[in-house]
């Protein structure tokens, strides 16, 4: 009996088998997976085990090297891009090399936020540091890629996997840290990212971020005298005033604008690197310093550069006595959604139901925080929350559903194969 034909009977007594008839190449992709359940998880255990925060810049090379072994097995070119000069590890780019077909980009970090919980397993969850954000969606990628290497569907594809060490704390400049990120890109047709997943769901769209600074300063001196033409208003009722107008008028789907520090009195000090200051004044002095640091959420440029006129405006009409000062600097940028994206996720959408897991759609980009693929995503079509199902990332305690596994890898097994055969393209 031949190979395939024993992994298909495996998955007939998993009843597992797809609600439509797959092709044969499909068929045998979709059983390989099932073929490795418990190597995989042992694989996820050992790349848990290995601490990788993102200030660990030892352990995130080692976890790359981890990944980068098992790709090689799959014809895989590997190389580590050293990131010393923003202050973190590298990344981890290996590359499928081939003419045929559509060109893939895969997306997934090696950095966590903590390390030190150990992998274990209870009942049908698995625990430790990272093991859904995203050491889980880096496994699900992994083993995607390997059904198709053991099917034959990858001789002759072009797919780059890229994995980045610091996308928990990304390195800045943006130029340096995401500059062979965007290299990848240009020479891909799409783009899949392997963060986590949302029952029913996948990401054609992730918010971007912003950080903004206001500096108000008022005419110090006795409190008697506030609101007189001696000394106005002060520097804390001029960023209340700031406030509560960006707070009315600036709200419209998936932007958000939030304030989270803020210090006055007559004096104040701010201190970005740890995010803290201090502040000290009297209460019979009208206040002359303010500083109030904050970030912006949006959905596209557009919607970015509409917000920060708006609070330039705001920020200018200024009460007696007072003046104000507002800058604003580029974080991540957001992953619009696109033509291109919704594509994709057609394509998604259709591997699900062949699989017999039923329909896919959009999640609500006000759901999503920015991520690595919003990088590229002006570039390439693209779709993200293709990982791990599991829960409490960034806190101890975070766990991933093992039962998921399976389900998860060999939709993305499908998506992968069909997409580079030119599924999702115009």
């Amino acid at each position: 009996m031949s190979r395939t034909r024993v992994l298909f009977l495996a998955c007939q007594l998993a009843g597992v088998l797809p609600a439509a008839e797959l092709p044969p190449l499909e068929q045998r992709i979709a059983a390989e997976v099932l073929a490795r359940q418990e190597a995989a998880v042992a694989l996820l255990g050992r790349t848990v085990d290995q601490a990788s925060a993102t200030e660990n810049h030892a352990g995130v090379k080692a976890v790359g090297e981890l990944y980068a072994r098992e790709l090689r097995t799959m014809g895989f070119e590997t190389r580590w891009v050293d990131q010393a000069s923003v202050g973190r590890s590298g990344h981890l780019v290996a590359e499928h090399r081939g003419d045929r077909g559509r060109r893939l980009l895969l997306i997934g970090h090696l950095d966590t936020v903590l390390q030190g919980e150990p992998f274990r397993r209870e009942g049908g969850r698995a625990f430790g540091s990272g093991v859904s954000d995203m050491k889980g969606g880096n496994l699900i990628m992994l083993e995607a890629l390997r059904a198709l290497h053991a099917a034959g569907a990858l001789a002759g594809r072009q797919v780059i996997v890229f994995l980045t060490g610091d996308e928990e704390d990304t390195g800045k400049p943006y130029e340096v840290s995401r500059k062979d990120l965007l290299e990848a890109a240009r020479r891909s047709d799409a783009a899949l990212a392997f963060e986590g997943y949302e029952a029913g769901v996948a990401a054609t769209g992730r918010r971007g971020f912003s950080s903004w600074r206001l500096e108000v300063a008022g005419s110090q001196g006795h409190s008697s005298g506030i609101f007189g033409k001696a000394r106005g208003s002060g520097a804390i009722y001029e960023a209340a005033r700031i406030l509560a107008a960006f707070h009315a008028q600036l709200p419209e789907p998936y932007l958000t604008c939030n304030p989270s520090v803020i210090l006055g009195g007559t004096e104040a000090t701010y201190d970005p690197p740890s995010f803290s200051g201090t502040a000290r004044g009297k209460t019979n002095v009208v206040p002359g310093k303010v500083v109030v640091e904050g970030d912006l959420r949006f959905l596209s440029r557009d919607q970015l550069a509409r917000a920060r006129e708006k609070m330039r405006a705001i920020a200018a009409a200024s009460l007696p006595r007072t003046s104000a000062t507002l800058s604003f600097t580029d974080g991540m940028p957001a992953m619009a959604p696109s033509e291109g994206n919704a594509r994709l996720l057609a394509v998604l959408d259709a591997c699900s139901r062949d699989l017999g897991y039923g329909p896919m759609s959009a999640h609500d980009p006000g759901q999503r925080g920015a991520g690595d693929i919003s990088f590229v995503a002006e570039l390439l079509p693209c779709l993200d929350g293709l990982g791990a199902d599991g829960g409490k990332e960034h806190a101890p305690g975070e766990f991933i559903e093992l039962a998921s596994l399976p389900m998860l890898t060999r939709r993305a097994a499908l998506l992968m194969h069909r997409v580079m055969d030119g599924a999702g393209h115009p």
